[in-house]
């Protein structure tokens, strides 16, 4: 949120605590009154609760209706807002601030809410209270994503499901809900996630699980709502994204339309990701997902194109911003951890941040996946197939980051000299993810290995399909595996080559 917000022609200074008009004079505002004000600008366009703002501005301290009525009249006072267009007074629900430029959304992200899941026969109301919060707890997690308080979503409960108008009350993008049915000894979950907008289903899922142990039973499936959400979320941003004239893109826009061309992950195909990048991060310098995606980006053509020092001192460089002391996004973070550990070989630094992004967020496929390659890298056989089957059981079917865990399994099964299975994760890389070119070399090998030349060469020959300047000699140059482990694999590849 900005620190100066102009509204009605009153700066709004939200760091100072002051309101200056437009004659040059200052109005001042007791604090429980500014703090409700910098709440609601905070939550614009939305209804917020009485019992959020209880939350919010005394921490929940039990007082009158009248300390909440008596700050909104001195903020109406303030604003001149004698008809109420500005603040506005939702009967027995709460108040919502009006603004007219578009503050439907937290900075640099997105915005949903999560109504509560409908009981069915038989099926305990705590439980699917829990679920509930449990999922929004879940959602608040991931990075970019602003999620509304229990308290705020919970007042629809038994409503008519009317999409578009409570999107518009809560001012979120999207809403999710559900339902939970007993059948026989199982609980089944049925989960929509619908645009607010257009009140278009964009995901449906269904989850089951036996109801022994409910509180475990509830734990997992949350993790699997949460697991499959966030690629689902990012494919519906990344969306609107492509779908607004380019005038009006600003920087959270930019990076969402380059988050494809990063995600594939193609051996040359980084300059328009990166051009997208970097106009994002000229309007945004702090836009922390950005400076993560261009600091991977940077390290994939490092790799893959003639080792530039200029491109490794770029992905260091961007990777310092999101492990900096302040930094607290999980995705950003991990993504910076990769890049540092792949350039650096310190791979123990690395797993550190791993563990300080999954400790913000348990459910993050990102963060297991690539903690699952540094540690194949380094060695860390249990680590690497641990972290990667966690990052697979979260990731669905059409995530695009699923090959991370494939690859890293891949990597693990080659240096342990588990070579079919090396083949096998190799061959689910490719799959998961057809135009990276690494698991070609990794499926090489592991036909060297097995004695099977001529599947070798055929994995050789799409090698260089997808990355026609790849060379034996470029890859010994690198320095992303361990000395006698990367000796080993170029002495496979030479094979292959001479075949």
């Amino acid at each position: 949120m900005p620190c100066k917000v102009v509204i009605k022609g009153v700066e709004v200074d939200l760091e100072n605590h002051l309101l200056r008009r437009p004659d040059g004079g200052t109005t001042l505002l007791r604090p429980q009154s500014f703090a409700t004000l910098r709440y609601l600008v905070a939550n614009a366009n939305r209804l917020v609760s009485k019992a959020e703002l209880n939350e919010a501005v005394w921490f929940g301290v039990a007082v009158t209706d009248d300390s909440l009525v008596q700050c909104i009249h001195a903020i109406r006072q303030a604003f001149g807002d004698e008809d109420r267009s500005l603040l506005q007074t939702v009967s027995r629900r709460g108040y919502r601030l009006n603004l007219p430029d578009d503050r439907a959304t937290a900075p640099g992200g997105s915005s949903i809410a999560v109504l509560p899941f409908a009981a069915g026969d038989e099926v305990e109301s705590y439980f699917v209270d829990g679920m509930t919060e449990e999922v929004i707890t879940g959602l608040s997690r991931l990075p970019g994503l602003f999620v509304i308080a229990r308290n705020s979503s919970f007042a629809y409960r038994g409503q008519p499901m009317d999409v578009r108008r409570i999107a518009a009350e809560l001012g979120v993008r999207y809403l999710l809900d559900g339902s939970v049915r007993r059948a026989g000894p199982r609980l089944r979950i049925n989960a929509h996630l619908i645009d607010g907008a257009t009140a278009a289903e964009i995901w449906a899922g269904r989850f089951e699980g036996t109801s022994e142990d409910v509180f475990e039973l509830q734990d997992e499936l949350t993790e699997q709502i949460v697991g499959v959400l966030e690629p689902s979320l990012r494919r519906a941003e990344i969306a609107r994204a492509e779908r607004k004239a380019p005038g009006r893109l600003d920087a959270y826009d930019l990076y969402l339309r380059a988050v494809p061309q990063v995600l594939t992950n193609k051996a040359g195909g980084t300059d328009e990701a990166l051009r997208l990048l970097g106009a994002a991060l000229e309007l945004d310098p702090g836009l922390l997902p950005a400076h993560g995606y261009a600091a991977w980006l940077h390290e994939q053509r490092y790799f893959r194109g003639g080792l530039n020092p200029a491109d490794r001192a770029a992905a260091l460089a961007h990777a310092d911003v999101v492990l900096g002391v302040n930094a607290g996004d999980p995705q950003a973070m991990s993504i910076g951890a990769f890049v540092r550990a792949m350039l650096t070989a310190d791979y123990d630094a690395a797993l550190i941040v791993f563990d300080r992004a999954l400790a913000i967020n348990a459910n993050s496929a990102l963060a297991y996946g690539f903690s699952a390659m540094v540690a194949a890298h380094s060695e860390r056989d249990e680590r690497a197939i641990a972290h990667a089957r966690k990052a697979l059981r979260l990731s669905p079917l059409d995530d695009p980051l699923r090959y991370h865990p494939f690859s890293a399994l891949a990597v693990a099964g080659l240096f342990a000299g588990r070579f079919e299975e090396a083949a096998t994760y190799a061959r689910l890389t490719i799959q998961a993810n057809p135009a990276f070119s690494v698991p070609y070399a990794y499926l090489a090998v592991a036909h060297v290995n097995l004695g099977e030349p001529d599947a070798a060469a055929v994995a050789m020959r799409r090698l260089l399909d997808m990355e026609p300047t790849f060379t034996v000699e470029g890859f010994a140059r690198t320095d992303r595996y361990p000395p006698a482990q990367l000796d080993r694999l170029v002495a496979a590849l030479a094979q292959v080559k001479a075949a």
